[in-house]
C-alpha cells in the first residue's frame, strides 16, 4: 500500500498547500522567485505537495506548466501540482505536450488539476485565443477527455503510419511520453455532475471550500455526499486520490497585528457561509483561524477533513510571502503531526 492508498482510520498521510503565486505589477520576477523559494521551504518542512493556481490577466501564475518546470529544478521529491488549469483556453494536444515535458523534467512528480466550462474572462480575451465565434465552442468535459487520450501514449494512425525526422523513423505519438502521468490528472469538482464525470473518467479529485448544495444545505454534508459518490463509482486503474482543501490560518508564530489581520480576513468572509447562494445553491466552508490547538479541533470536527488522508492548505490571494511562510511552517510543525501526519523522508524529519 502506497502512502496515498489509505483508509479513514489510518489518519492524515499527505499534506500540501495551494498558492496563488502573487507578485507586484512592477516586479513579477521578485514574486515568482519568492514562490519558488516557498516550494523549496515546503520540501524542507516535509510537505508532500506544493500546488499553484493558474490565473489569467492577474498578478499570478499565468502558465502553471512553465512555473512547475522551474520548480522541478529547485526541488527533488515534493509533488508539484496545479489547482486548476481551465481547459477552455487550452489546446488539449499542446497542453499534453507541455505537461509531459514538465513531468519528465520533474522526474514524474506533476499532479495536474483541470477544470471544464467556459474559461474565465472570456468576454475580454476569447477573441485573442480562438478563431471564429467562441460562444459555440465545446468547453465541456470532452475537451479534457481529448487530453487524457494524448497522455495514454497511444500511437497516432495505423501500425504502418510513421514520421521521418533527421536520423530517425518512428511511429507518431505524444512526445515526450511520460508513463504514469495519466494517473496523476486531477479534476476540481464542486457539483454532483462534475464529481460523477471525474469518477467515470478515472481521474483524481480536488475538493475545496466551495460546493453545490444539491444533497444538503449543510456544507460538510453536501461535500461528503459527493465524495461518497466518487469513491463508489470510480473507474480508474489506480487507487483514487482525493485532496481536501481548506483555508487554514494558524496564528502561532504570528505577531499580534498579523493575528488580528487573519481574523479580520475570516470575519469578512463569514457571512457567505451562512446560506446557499444563487441558482446552484453554492455553499462555502468557513476559514479556520486560531491557535494550532483550535485549528486541530476544527479539522477534527469537520467530518470531511477528519476523514481525509490528504489535506491541502489554501493560501489566501491577498497575503504576503511572509504570511505564507508562517502559515505553511506552523501547519507542518504544529497542526499536521497532531492529525497523524509524519514526513515520509528522513531528511525532512531531521
Amino acid at each position: 500500500m502506497t502512502p496515498h492508498e489509505t483508509s479513514q482510520a489510518s489518519g492524515l498521510k499527505s499534506i500540501s498547500f495551494l498558492t496563488p503565486g502573487n507578485y507586484p505589477d512592477h516586479a513579477p520576477g521578485q514574486g515568482l522567485e519568492e514562490t519558488l523559494q516557498l516550494f523549496a521551504l515546503a520540501e524542507r518542512l516535509g510537505y508532500d505537495g506544493a500546488w499553484v493556481r493558474q490565473r489569467h490577466l492577474e498578478h499570478g501564475i499565468s502558465s502553471a506548466t512553465v512555473f512547475l518546470a522551474a520548480a522541478s529544478q529547485r526541488t527533488s521529491r515534493i509533488e508539484l501540482g496545479t489547482g486548476v488549469i481551465p481547459i477552455g483556453y487550452e489546446s488539449p494536444f499542446r497542453l499534453a505536450e507541455d505537461i509531459s515535458m514538465a513531468d519528465v523534467l520533474s522526474g514524474g512528480r506533476l499532479q495536474i488539476g483541470l477544470s471544464a466550462g467556459a474559461p474565465p474572462h472570456a468576454e475580454l480575451i476569447a477573441g485573442k485565443v480562438f478563431d471564429g465565434d467562441w460562444r459555440g465552442f465545446d468547453f465541456s468535459h470532452r475537451r479534457i477527455g481529448r487530453l487524457l487520450e494524448c497522455l495514454e501514449g497511444r500511437f497516432i494512425g495505423d501500425e504502418d503510419t510513421v514520421i521521418q525526422s533527421p536520423g530517425n523513423t518512428q511511429r507518431p505519438r505524444l512526445q515526450p511520453y511520460s508513463p504514469g502521468l495519466r494517473s496523476r490528472i486531477w479534476y476540481g469538482a464542486g457539483s454532483a455532475r462534475s464529481t460523477d464525470w471525474a469518477a467515470a473518467s478515472g481521474v483524481n479529485l480536488v475538493v475545496g471550500n466551495i460546493v453545490s448544495g444539491e444533497a444538503s444545505n449543510v456544507f460538510t454534508e453536501a461535500q461528503a455526499a459527493n465524495l461518497g459518490r466518487y469513491r463508489q463509482d470510480f473507474r480508474g486503474t489506480q487507487a483514487p486520490r482525493v485532496v481536501v482543501g481548506r483555508v487554514v490560518l494558524p496564528t502561532d508564530g504570528a505577531d499580534s497585528a498579523t493575528r488580528a489581520r487573519y481574523r479580520a480576513y475570516a470575519e469578512s468572509r463569514h457571512e457567505r457561509t451562512l446560506q446557499p447562494h444563487g441558482e446552484r445553491r453554492t455553499l462555502f466552508a468557513p476559514d479556520l483561524v486560531g491557535s494550532a490547538d483550535e485549528i486541530i479541533q476544527a479539522l477534527l470536527a469537520d467530518p470531511v477533513t477528519a476523514a481525509a488522508s490528504e489535506l491541502q492548505v489554501n493560501l489566501p490571494y491577498e497575503f504576503s510571502i511572509e504570511d505564507y511562510r508562517q502559515i505553511v511552517t506552523s501547519f507542518a510543525t504544529l497542526v499536521a503531526p497532531a492529525l497523524g501526519w509524519q514526513p515520509q523522508y528522513a531528511a525532512a524529519a531531521a
